[in-house]
């Protein structure tokens, strides 16, 4: 018994937490919600906020609840009913069926690209994982897009450095219409006497004797000296670099390995 008390105390407790971080959900258009009356249940209703923040509900008609927490919704339909004088003391509560308008939207190279509620306090990584991590093909560094006094603000964060250095401060914390951006991880293009030319993931520092690995070492024919990077300047002009093994590939560098004279 003692400790069916104490399971009992622990379940209040988290219902009664879970209670106070629903009412802390901010209202907004879209929103499709469910109003209960105690002991009336004819005024119960279910139906979705307009454009506008309002809803129509029983007795008092159109009523403004865009923009207030679901706690302050309750308590303003709770004195219209009793300053109407259709209920004496009602009681109000109101469910979040559908969360529409807090939400924030995931793009680019992610397992499950989508729209997600931001339920309460939500960070970077929070979203991320609701979304499946990142893809295979996605890189290191997410783009954030939002609103800021009218203005659009772009910043990019790089969630690698973020869980190696420990840095929890920088996982930003997200709100309603933001939007991330993964991209697809840098690549290098590697072709000539080697086992797999083609284009592929450029990893952090990755050096020319790296890059040659990745592709899956030299052929019989093939040779580390002479090797050519062809890469495009700032201007866009193609210069061709001679490389060395421990030279730093860069996004999108050709890396040509020529064939062994003797």
């Amino acid at each position: 018994m003692k400790r069916l008390g104490l399971w009992l105390a622990a379940l209040t407790l988290l219902c009664g937490l879970g209670s106070a971080q629903a009412a802390d959900v901010q209202l907004g258009a879209g929103d499709l919600i469910k109003v209960l009356v105690y002991n009336n249940p004819d005024l119960s209703l279910e139906t979705r906020i307009s454009e506008q923040g309002t809803i129509t509900f029983p007795l008092v008609g159109v009523v403004s609840v865009g923009g207030l927490p679901v706690a302050a919704a309750e308590k303003k339909l709770a004195q219209l009913l009793q300053n109407g004088g259709f209920v004496k003391q009602p009681q109000v509560n109101i469910v979040v069926t559908s969360l529409q308008s807090l939400q924030v939207s995931v793009l680019g190279q992610v397992n499950r690209p989508g729209r997600y509620p931001v339920d309460g306090k939500r960070s970077l990584m929070d979203i991320l994982a609701l979304a499946g991590g990142i893809a295979v093909d996605g890189g290191d560094v997410v783009t954030l897009l939002r609103k800021a006094d009218g203005k659009s603000v772009r910043e990019q964060i790089d969630i690698v450095d973020i869980a190696r250095q420990g840095q929890l401060a920088r996982d930003v914390e997200l709100q309603a219409n933001d939007v991330l951006y993964v991209e697809r991880a840098p690549r290098f293009y590697i072709y000539g006497e080697v086992q797999r030319p083609g284009p592929l993931r450029l990893e952090r520092a990755m050096t020319v004797l790296q890059a040659l690995s990745a592709g899956g070492g030299l052929t019989q024919r093939g040779t580390e000296r002479g090797i050519r990077i062809k890469r495009r300047d700032e201007q866009g002009k193609i210069e061709v670099i001679s490389a060395k093994p421990d030279d730093l590939v860069r996004p999108d560098d050709v890396v040509y390995v020529q064939e062994s004279l003797f």
